[in-house]
């Protein structure tokens, strides 16, 4: 029996092909997904005077310090994160490893809340001295670290441009700027201000001879109109696309957020609906377009006494696992005690999801039959899961490789939809 053709003509399809042919390229350049970068899973904000050559170093002692004051780290994972005895002492090695070595991920010198309003020689000095720390750091400054400079509102504005012209030019002037160099704009209240911030970096670039786009920045969310704009539209949503591919992350600010609603001071919280609503807004703003997202802080602190310790570190790690769970990798940290159940609850989340999502990832990639039928969208998001974690450390590469019976490689290229896998 012979198969009948179409009865849709070439010259019908072609029409159609050129009628799309404008959305296919609106889609493909503004949402190229992710560019397999790594993103850190966390980022610590200290005050411009406070920041010294060795601060990753520091902290890194004093979270360890900290841990050991209160039973160690194996004892913690007990208390906040761990079902077994074994899964604690897991958890524990690698995360006392991770503080030895790599205790913040991303930094970022504070100029503007943390820092304050002080007479422009101060803060001159304090950025002159911010670069002289960035370089003495060397190979022990943290993989990402930058500053975050006053906003682009009218009465700080000038000063806030100054800092970012200081800082990058000294960099500049003095080497190559870091590999991991991130800047953050605050309080963004308009696209205007994301469009300006374009034209700033692409003057500095300009300036100090760098390739076009080597200047990223991010946008920190932290207002209401960036939320939602005057029409009643999504207003970060415009901003990312007002970026020009520069905009690098997004990043829910707590406090300003909550405070500029009305909220009380006693009920502001990464978890109120409020902040929920707003981290939904963002994460279908940034979805397909390569631009992170990070979660906020907490100000409960777990300094004191043990009791109230205890307590901060059992709410930091709830918080922790709570973002990650709703698919925002990132949060901020705001004392050195909270790299202790920073580490602990990230990699206890990659480590209670990886043997369900392995055997399924290489169920997949290899064909095998299952009681589970996933799709290639949900393999990219199994990949994806697997790589995160083996990234900042939670998944060893020999876990994947055995678990997958995949190469690392090819575990990554499926995180980020390269040609499909087959085959061991």
């Amino acid at each position: 029996m012979s198969v009948q053709s179409g009865r849709l003509g070439a010259a019908f399809l072609d029409q159609v092909e050129a009628a799309l042919a404008p959305a296919d390229a609106l889609l493909s350049d503004r949402y190229p997904g992710e560019d397999g970068s790594r993103q850190p899973v966390h980022t610590v904000y200290v005050p411009a005077d406070r920041f010294s050559a060795d601060l990753s170093q520091e902290w890194g002692r004093a979270a360890l310090n900290t841990a050991a004051d209160h039973g160690g780290l194996a004892a913690i994972a007990r208390a906040t994160v761990a079902g077994t005895d074994s899964a604690a002492t897991e958890l524990a090695d690698l995360v006392e490893n991770k503080l030895r070595t790599e205790p913040i991920e991303d930094l970022r010198i504070d100029f503007e809340d943390g820092y304050g309003v002080r007479s422009d020689d101060e803060e001159d000095e304090a950025v002159a001295a911010a670069v002289a720390a960035v370089r003495d750091a060397g190979a022990t400054s943290p993989p990402f670290i930058g500053i975050r400079f006053k906003c682009f509102e009218a009465d700080v504005r000038a000063r806030g441009l100054r800092t970012l012209d200081l800082f990058v030019s000294g960099l500049a002037e003095t080497g190559d700027l870091p590999a991991g160099l991130t800047l953050t704009l605050p309080k963004v209240t308009s696209v205007d201000q994301v469009a300006a911030m374009v034209t700033v970096a692409h003057e500095l670039e300009r300036v100090h001879g760098l390739p076009h786009g080597r200047i990223g920045f991010e946008i920190q969310v932290e207002t209401p109109q960036a939320v939602m704009g005057v029409d009643g539209t999504a207003a970060v949503a415009k901003m990312i696309h007002a970026g020009n591919g520069r905009v690098t992350s997004l990043h829910y600010g707590t406090y300003d957020y909550s405070a500029s609603l009305g909220i009380a001071a006693a009920y502001q919280s990464m978890e109120h609906p409020a902040a929920d609503h707003a981290k939904a807004v963002m994460q279908l703003a940034a979805a397909g377009t390569g631009v992170r997202l990070s979660d906020g802080s907490t100000n409960i602190l777990p300094v004191g006494d043990r009791e109230t310790v205890e307590a901060g570190w059992a709410l930091h790690s709830r918080l922790v696992r709570r973002h990650l769970e709703r698919g925002i990798y990132q949060g901020w940290d705001l004392h050195p005690a909270q790299l202790v159940t920073r580490f602990l609850a990230t990699y206890a989340f990659y480590r209670d999801g990886f043997d369900s999502a392995a055997t399924r990832l290489r169920n997949y990639a290899h064909q095998i039959s299952s009681s589970v039928l996933d799709e290639p969208a949900t393999a990219r998001a199994l990949a994806g899961f697997i790589r995160r974690g083996e990234v900042c450390g939670a998944l060893t590469v020999d876990e994947v490789e055995s678990a997958t019976d995949l190469p690392i490689s090819k575990v990554r290229d499926l995180a980020l939809h390269r040609p499909p896998v087959s085959g061991a």
